[in-house]
């Protein structure tokens, strides 16, 4: 599985956060699309198309790996944040 540091996210990336929807209000990284987690493993073919790539985070980059897994293992080309949103805040 691929990481990537959240300092070396572009703009231009397609960013997933998938914390909750009150966390994401409050504040998220500029360009991401919040999707809850469950709703992106359970239906990812409603959210993602296999020929792009995404880039997932979550507050610290556990469940992002978690999640990357399992929709690696589907066929999806995802990328984990490794260090999360809250390494990225701290930027």
């Amino acid at each position: 599985m691929r990481s990537i540091k959240a300092k070396d996210l572009k703009p231009q990336y397609n960013i997933i956060d998938i914390r909750g929807r009150i966390n994401y209000n409050k504040a998220h990284i500029y360009n991401a699309r919040n999707i809850d987690e469950n709703n992106l493993i359970d239906m990812p073919h409603m959210y993602l198309k296999k020929d792009q790539i995404y880039y997932i985070y979550c507050s610290s980059g556990i469940k992002s790996k978690r999640c990357c897994k399992m929709l690696e293992a589907q066929g999806y080309n995802v990328v984990n944040v490794e260090d999360g949103f809250e390494n990225y805040k701290t930027l």
